[in-house]
């Protein structure tokens, strides 16, 4: 049963505590001032119509991914597995993997990447520093590895350590990488949907927060999209 086909949005994992969909880029995870119906409204409307409950439905906000980035995004199904996964993120037990096409490929094919963010809230928009400025701004930390490229294109494995504000965006443009279509990061041009860019989220892997189980969830890349087609066979072998 998938009542999100007619807007491309697929439920990936399913129980009675947590609910993982692969959200297409452009979408909110949750409402915002924008006033622009939200991800989490749908998934909602999906629980209460596949599970015919009556009333509210209760789903909670666990994490976000940025409007223009795609992948797997997590909601909790009851107050005890978004209190348990909330304190898993805090305390970085989920394992967080992403892939990018960028617009340069990067000096060393592999690498770590710290540094120290302040962001801008009224511009929406995040600085990077080598070094910590001012008490403000926050440390942050990814692991990166190239994985090829086509033409001018080349995609990266990410793994972020932290999980800061617009962190994968402004440090992979730190380092001279600007994310295919990420025009606020420097990015030279925007993609063909200018809501989008090419970073998406494919993997959460984590220990289930009331069955004590592993969990792995995995997103496809964008199937509509043509550059992310390029390197789905990529991907896929991740």
């Amino acid at each position: 049963m998938n009542i999100f086909k007619k807007h491309n949005i697929k439920v990936i994992h399913e129980d009675n505590h947590l609910i993982a969909i692969n959200k297409p880029a452009g979408w909110l995870v949750q409402g915002d001032e924008t006033g622009d119906m939200p991800l989490s409204e749908f998934v909602k409307d999906y629980i209460k119509k596949r599970y015919n409950k009556p009333g509210d439905v209760f789903l909670g906000i666990i994490h976000r991914l940025d409007r223009p980035v795609s992948g797997v995004v997590v909601y909790a199904r009851t107050s005890k597995a978004l209190s348990r996964m909330n304190k898993l993120f805090q305390d970085r037990m989920v394992q967080k993997e992403y892939v990018a096409v960028v617009e340069h490929r990067p000096e060393e094919l592999q690498g770590t990447l710290i540094h120290y963010l302040s962001k801008d809230k009224d511009r929406n928009i995040t600085t990077a520093f080598n070094k910590q400025r001012y008490k403000s701004t926050k440390r942050c930390e990814l692991h990166y590895e190239y994985l090829g490229g086509l033409a001018d294109h080349h995609i990266l494995g990410i793994k972020p350590i932290t999980g800061r504000s617009h962190q994968i965006r402004v440090q992979l443009a730190k380092m001279g990488c600007s994310i295919r279509g990420d025009k606020k990061y420097g990015a030279s041009k925007f993609n063909n949907d200018p809501g989008t860019i090419n970073l998406h989220s494919h993997r959460l892997s984590f220990i289930h927060p009331v069955k004590n189980t592993p969990v792995v969830i995995e997103a496809e890349v964008p199937e509509k999209d043509q550059i992310w087609q390029m390197y789905a066979h990529i991907v896929e072998g991740l």
